[in-house]
């Protein structure tokens, strides 16, 4: 699979905690942990699950910092 996000990180899925209509994936990329909030459908047209390799793409127009 190609995709134009040049931030792409390849990870392992640890957790699905699975909702009503969305799910939220956690993936471990390193020391690191990428959460991403997608839907039901999505989980199961995939056929994620926990230990599953997948890649990680970050598209983003803006990153905030706080203090």
């Amino acid at each position: 699979m190609k995709l134009s996000a040049r931030n792409q990180f390849q990870g392992t899925v640890v957790r699905i905690n699975e909702g009503q209509a969305m799910a939220e994936v956690v993936v471990k990329v390193g020391t690191l942990e990428f959460v991403a909030a997608i839907t039901e459908g999505s989980v199961k047209n995939m056929g994620l699950t926990v230990n599953d390799q997948v890649t990680v793409a970050v598209k983003a127009t803006e990153v905030m910092i706080g203090k």
